[in-house]
């Protein structure tokens, strides 16, 4: 009978794969969470809608951790999920409160400089150089988003400081998500991040209504607004999950082009939640994206091919 055998390079190549469509996964479920975002901020304030997103999404880690604990490995509190923890919280609470000021579509079109920053961050980090068709490819990926959505800074003022903020912290959260999961699996280093980025805000949320903050009256609210609440918390578990899943499969310079995916989404969301319908600029501009974004899955595929046959290929 015979026996498959699978070459090391073929599980590499499998496994890079395997984060990208984790990638894309989590690049579809987050501008549906933005929206829900969004519409909470009609009834609580922005770091209200923070807090409750981000216990909600601890909350829904614990049973995963339960059923998925034969996968946990490595310590699940360390300084690493602290400082991840301290970086989600401030991408969270810098978006929801740009989402209540100005158009999703037009905070994620600025908040996609993160790419870049990352691609650019990945060198001196990591010792991820890409090579000049990756950096490409990234550049490529960043002229698409801003032809789908040219956001104008002047008309919204200091507020668009906020994504900037948010793709810096964004960009480094991966950063410490990948050398973090270099000695412990990805869902123990997301579940103790969750656990402590629940806990800052909780204390934060308690120090707030000690100095005497005003609080949404909850049992004013209405009840559909509990089930979104707990729909948001549930789609960033779940994507937070795979971006650091595929964080610990493929270099973070490959993954990058892939994040402007979540333009496509957010496209999506806001034609059916919220009545835009594209332009031709916006079409040209999500195949500009989707373009770069396949371009390096076929230089990435070609390496693995061309490393399987000993030859040299341009990154």
């Amino acid at each position: 009978m015979a026996h498959l055998t699978v070459v090391p390079s073929d599980l590499a190549g499998f496994e890079k794969r395997a984060g990208i469509a984790a990638m894309c996964m989590a690049m579809a479920l987050l501008p549906i969470g933005d929206a829900i975002s969004k519409t909470l901020t009609g009834f609580a304030t922005p770091f209200e809608v923070t807090v409750w997103r981000t216990l909600v999404q601890a909350a829904f880690f614990v049973p995963v951790a339960v059923i998925l604990r034969h996968h946990l490995s490595g310590s699940l509190l360390s300084a690493a999920s602290l400082v991840s923890a301290l970086l989600i919280v401030t991408v969270s609470l810098s978006l929801v409160t740009a989402f209540a000021s100005m158009p999703i579509a037009t905070a994620i079109a600025i908040f996609f400089v993160e790419p870049l920053l990352l691609t650019l961050l990945a060198g001196p980090f990591l010792g991820e150089v890409p090579g000049p068709r990756r950096y490409a490819a990234v550049g490529v990926g960043l002229i698409g988003a801003l032809v789908v959505i040219r956001p104008n800074f002047v008309e919204f003022g200091p507020v668009v400081l906020l994504p900037v903020l948010a793709a810096l912290a964004y960009a480094l959260n991966m950063i410490v998500m990948r050398k973090a999961t270099r000695d412990r699996s990805a869902l123990t280093f997301q579940f103790g991040a969750s656990l402590s980025a629940g806990a800052i805000v909780l204390v934060a949320h308690l120090l707030a209504s000690a100095l005497g903050f005003e609080r949404t009256a909850v049992s004013g609210l209405p009840g559909w607004v509990l089930w979104i609440v707990l729909a948001a918390g549930a789609l960033a578990m779940v994507a937070f999950l795979a971006i650091t899943f595929a964080f610990s499969k493929a270099e973070a310079s490959l993954l990058a082009p892939f994040q402007y995916l979540e333009i496509v989404g957010a496209t999506l969301v806001g034609y059916l939640v919220f009545g835009e319908i594209p332009d031709g600029m916006t079409l040209l501009g999500t195949a500009i994206i989707l373009g770069s974004g396949v371009y390096v899955f076929y230089r990435e595929r070609q390496r693995e091919v061309e490393a399987a046959t000993c030859q040299p290929i341009e990154r």
